[in-house]
């Protein structure tokens, strides 16, 4: 694991304090002002004007750091610019840089692989970004699917076409929106199976559960389906869940759902009771997939 942070101090601050340092000595600054200036050392300097610190080709190529190096070097020389200034300048370049596709971003990337599979644009340091929130959300998957693991009993609350922890994005609108654990989780000699670490568009059936829910009006983010038992029900209605039965023979699924939550719209577990061909199953629905987990633990 290798921050951002560090790809900064190893690659920019010494590109950018050698480049500002020289451009100060050109405009006839001492050594010691240029060290005092940069708030290094005089030995520091003295390195720079020597070669002696690695610079990165792709920053020193880079126009907008060129352009900083100057404004900033002028501003010092003619005292229009404040140390202070100067490093919010040099803070501002930086987080630009850290984007996905510029210059830090993309040196993170080389040395962080894992960040080149997500798509679109993100910012490690945006608190609100999709990357952010898509860990998270994979994060409460792996907690809730670590609770039933330790659940002793779970095994025998998985239906025959097995079970699957799932949890959406805040704003889904598809599968690929949901995470769950690829191939479902099965019974094997009376232990829960997980096969493989959660990721998203892993699920189908309960992410369509999930969506089609939320479509009716349900603000559940996460699913857990289990087997479909009356005790079942009735002992989820006794720990006070609300339950809300639908067609298993549905042409459609939100429509099926919309129905049953019409009549039971603060319904936390549906469930059907099968028809042919289909097995009748229950289907736990939570703010997160921790929440689900523990739910289905209630039940042991």
């Amino acid at each position: 694991m290798r921050f951002i942070e560090e790809i900064v101090v190893e690659e920019f601050l010494p590109t950018f304090r050698s480049m500002l340092a020289e451009a100060l000595r050109e405009r006839g600054f001492t050594q010691s002002e240029v060290a005092d200036a940069l708030s290094i050392s005089q030995s520091a300097v003295s390195k720079y004007a020597h070669g002696e610190v690695s610079r990165n080709d792709e920053l020193l190529d880079d126009e907008r750091l060129e352009s900083l190096v100057e404004r900033v070097a002028d501003g010092f020389d003619d005292g229009g610019m404040s140390r202070v200034q100067a490093l919010v300048e040099a803070e501002v370049l930086i987080r630009r840089m850290e984007a996905r596709g510029d210059v830090l971003g993309k040196l993170h990337e080389n040395a962080v692989p894992e960040l080149a599979s997500y798509e679109g644009d993100f910012r490690v340091h945006d608190p609100e970004s999709e990357l952010r929130t898509r860990e998270r959300v994979l994060s409460s998957v792996r907690r809730g699917l670590r609770t039933l693991e330790r659940a002793s009993g779970f095994a025998g609350l998985i239906p025959n076409v097995g079970s699957n922890l799932v949890e959406c994005l805040p704003e889904a609108t598809d599968v690929e929106d949901v995470a769950g654990v690829p191939g479902r989780v099965f019974d094997v000699k009376g232990r829960a199976e997980i096969p493989a670490e959660p990721e998203f568009g892993a699920s189908g059936h309960v992410a369509a559960v999930l969506l089609a829910a939320r479509a009716a009006g349900s603000d559940a983010r996460a699913a857990l389906n289990l087997r479909y038992d009356p005790d079942i029900v009735s002992r989820l209605e006794e720990l006070g869940y609300e339950t809300a039965e639908f067609d298993a023979e549905y042409d459609d699924l939100e429509v099926a759902l919309a129905e049953a939550l019409s009549e039971h719209p603060n319904a936390s577990v549906l469930y059907q009771t099968g028809a042919h061909g289909v097995e009748p199953i229950v289907y736990v629905l939570a703010e997160d997939a921790e929440s689900a987990a523990d739910i289905a633990a209630e039940l042991l």
